[in-house]
């Protein structure tokens, strides 16, 4: 039996210009869905703050109190979504980004700790209130794919390269 499916051409296509701006765009999110594999091994997904680090890497603060942090301690592979519907028309006709990443845990005395902690409070001032408690944890993703639907007959994909500004 054939496929019909398998005859038809991809619809996603490679990265261009406008997709790689589009995609930086997104990424200047304060927040994001996170997708992550439980203990149990059943996905899960969570809403996350969001930003990059000062080189432009994708990064998170997160309490070891929340389920994402064991379950990314245990398995780094994820995946983040960035972008927020409109408030008018059709929510699947606004862009959003799905990176597919690993995670890597920023140890507290890390060299660099001082300056994310710095970097963070720009662009989240509100997490001065709990930044600096000992459950807390900064968490860089690197990507390792993404795809950019930019919304209706819009899709794109994105390399980890095409995502640095």
């Amino acid at each position: 039996m054939s496929n019909p499916a398998a005859n038809r051409p991809d619809p996603v296509q490679p990265a261009d210009d406008a997709a790689r701006a589009e995609a930086r765009a997104l990424l200047a999110a304060t927040h994001a869905a996170l997708a992550y594999l439980d203990p149990t091994g059943a996905p899960a997904i969570s809403r996350i703050a969001f930003g990059l680090c000062p080189l432009g890497q994708p990064m998170t603060l997160i309490s070891s109190l929340a389920p994402h942090f064991a379950a990314l301690k245990a398995d780094p592979r994820c995946s983040l979504v960035v972008g927020e519907v409109g408030a008018k028309g059709d929510p699947l006709t606004h862009p959003r980004l799905m990176i597919r990443a690993t995670a890597r845990f920023v140890a507290p005395d890390a060299p660099e700790r001082p300056a994310l902690r710095a970097h963070w409070l720009k662009g989240h001032p509100k997490a001065a209130l709990y930044i600096d408690f000992t459950d807390f944890a900064f968490v860089r993703f690197t990507p390792e794919s993404a795809l950019l639907n930019g919304g209706f007959g819009r899709a794109f994909r994105l390399s980890p390269e095409d995502l640095r500004a």
